[in-house]
């Protein structure tokens, strides 16, 4: 039988919605529906940013909760997962949507250098949300933008912050950070076993390197990340149509390396999240 994949889509993101980038979803109604459309096409887990009023990057719980409770409603046991990402909010404000508890949040394990501002996550506030996560049963994801970051994460489970086995993400593609190269990612899940024995991963490309992650992560037994919020384009003539469309094109590749797009169930299992009545 083939193996399942867990597809991510990341509906929105933190940067403002341009205007030749109307597919992006933003407001809580049009997140909802765009998830919908990207679950029925084959995605078991989603990333939600959400923005104020003004279409600025937001950490309004009540957002949260509203594009939360929508997904739940009608995409049935589908993974919902928070950022807690740092672009255009201040940090006191990044796990205040925490209080909700989603079945994930998301956790860079460091600081780095993004093309124009600095990706700040001091020890003590990555400490900080680790601990509300823990304390909360909300499974981290976390996000592994440079190679230092996947040994911190060692080191909070070593410490007691992070509970194994872990999922981690790598991010490849942003300029100052991981680089989108093959063998970074091979290194990268030969130290895996060591140093984070039994975690799980998925990998994200962004930009140009969203499908060419997609192919290198299918094809290492790896979990696919895809969204708007990475690339908004589909291929270099044209723009996505949509959040559901980049989704269906992993579903559709899943095939290529004997994979098939986890269900919610399966999803959740290879998490070690609580499966959910639907």
């Amino acid at each position: 039988m083939s193996e399942p994949c867990i597809i991510a889509v990341a509906i929105t993101g933190s940067q403002p919605r341009k205007k030749d980038t109307p597919a992006v979803p933003v407001t809580p109604a049009e997140q909802i529906e765009s998830t919908h459309a990207a679950f029925e096409a084959g995605a078991s887990l989603v990333h939600i940013h959400v923005r104020d009023a003004d279409e600025n990057p937001s950490s309004d719980p009540a957002l949260f909760a509203e594009a939360g409770a929508g997904i739940r409603k009608y995409c049935p046991g589908m993974i919902v997962q928070y950022s807690t990402g740092g672009r255009g909010r201040a940090m006191e404000e990044r796990g205040g949507m925490l209080s909700l508890q989603p079945d994930m949040a998301s956790l860079a394990t460091g600081s780095v250098n993004f093309p124009t501002m600095i990706y700040e996550n001091p020890p003590e506030f990555v400490e900080g949300l680790a601990t509300i996560m823990r304390d909360q049963r909300i499974k981290p994801e976390i996000e592994i933008f440079d190679t230092a970051m996947l040994y911190a994460a060692a080191d909070l489970v070593a410490r007691g912050y992070l509970i194994a086995p872990v999922h981690v993400q790598f991010v490849m593609g942003i300029k100052n950070a991981l680089p989108a190269r093959e063998a970074i990612l091979d290194f990268l899940l030969g130290e895996l076993p060591d140093v984070l024995p039994g975690a799980t991963w998925t990998a994200a490309g962004i930009g140009r390197h969203q499908l060419t992650l997609n192919h290198w992560a299918l094809s290492r037994g790896g979990h696919c990340r895809t969204g708007l919020e990475d690339n908004i384009r589909f291929d270099k003539d044209r723009l996505a149509a949509s959040n559901a469309e980049l989704v269906a094109r992993v579903a559709d590749l899943c095939g290529d390396y004997d994979r098939h797009p986890a269900s919610p169930s399966e999803a959740r299992a290879i998490l070690g999240l609580p499966d959910v009545v639907t």
